[in-house]
């Protein structure tokens, strides 16, 4: 693809050594100066505290296109930078809305409710718990059985049975319990609200599917995947997900760039358990920038 004249990477900065990328995206600096793509730099520090024009001072001012490839942004964030940004004459090819809408599960879920798990949810702050009553009417809401708790963002999923995972949703107490448990691990990172998610019996690792204008650009496993396990039982390549009933889908979401977390089902069908905006997405260590970024900073048509 050729690159589009003017297209810049907007990444992370060092943090310790301003000028120069974060170490963590200095691949994807690198490989989109080798597309002919320019490079800009934003301080993350700065941004998340709020301090959005300090943050873009490097992006140098004029016109052309910015694809972000950094640390995951609160939704709120995002809208900040790209405000600033336009201070500078600047665009993102994400806009605030086209963020919040793939970063944010309520964003996300009505476009794609026939291909993931049932789900409902309840906004709140940082550090705030719901009452049991309110929880166990939201938990009505879904089919009975297991439910699985979450932000409108991310999970514990690392902390299961303490913080993620309520066998029977019917049992108020332990709903309860889990969900306070998730709201005070997640401390004042706690994205939206709690949202409930039907439990649904999964095999295999995970699949992460990259969208670019709704077309899928790049397959490879879940960054968090435990690389020194096989993949499969029998040592076998991990399969390629089921994408006929999900590109529509996500087409229809109308956001630029967009990843897709997908898992098979015990009964044969492929799930999406997660949407996320591609440019906070992770990609496995294992996988260079360059495959993605080519899709990114070539030409747009």
């Amino acid at each position: 693809m050729t690159p589009v004249p003017g297209a810049t990477l907007l990444t992370c900065g060092d943090p310790l050594r301003p000028g120069r990328p974060d170490p963590h995206f200095a691949g994807a600096a690198r490989a989109a100066g080798e597309l002919g793509a320019g490079v800009a730099l934003v301080d993350h520090d700065a941004l998340v505290a709020g301090r959005a024009d300090e943050a873009v001072a490097r992006v140098e001012r004029g016109t052309g296109p910015l694809w972000y490839r950094g640390w995951m942004l609160p939704a709120e964030r995002y809208a900040q930078l790209a405000r600033a940004l336009a201070g500078r004459g600047r665009t993102l090819v994400t806009d605030a809305a086209q963020y919040r809408t793939a970063h944010e599960l309520p964003g996300w879920y009505g476009t794609l409710a026939e291909a993931t798990p049932a789900s409902v949810w309840l906004p709140t702050e940082p550090g705030v718990v719901p009452p049991v009553e309110r929880l166990a009417e939201l938990a009505a809401r879904l089919p009975p059985g297991a439910v699985v708790v979450k932000d409108y963002v991310k999970s514990r999923k690392h902390e299961w049975d303490e913080a993620c995972f309520v066998p029977d949703a019917a049992d108020h107490a332990r709903l309860s319990r889990v969900v306070g448990r998730f709201v005070e691990l997640q401390e004042e990172f706690l994205a939206g609200g709690i949202v409930l998610r039907a439990f649904e019996d999964f095999t295999g690792e995970e699949r992460r599917v990259w969208w670019v204008d709704g077309e899928p650009v790049l397959t490879t496993a879940h960054p968090d995947a435990d690389a020194t396990t096989a993949p499969d039982p029998g040592g076998r390549p991990l399969p390629a997900p089921d994408l006929a009933r999900v590109a529509p889908l996500v087409r229809a979401l109308g956001c630029p760039f967009v990843t897709t977390d997908m898992a098979l089902r015990t009964d044969g069908a492929w799930r999406v358990v997660e949407v996320g905006d591609g440019q906070v997405s992770g990609l496995p260590a294992d996988v260079e920038e360059a495959r993605l970024l080519e899709h990114l900073l070539g030409d747009r048509g």
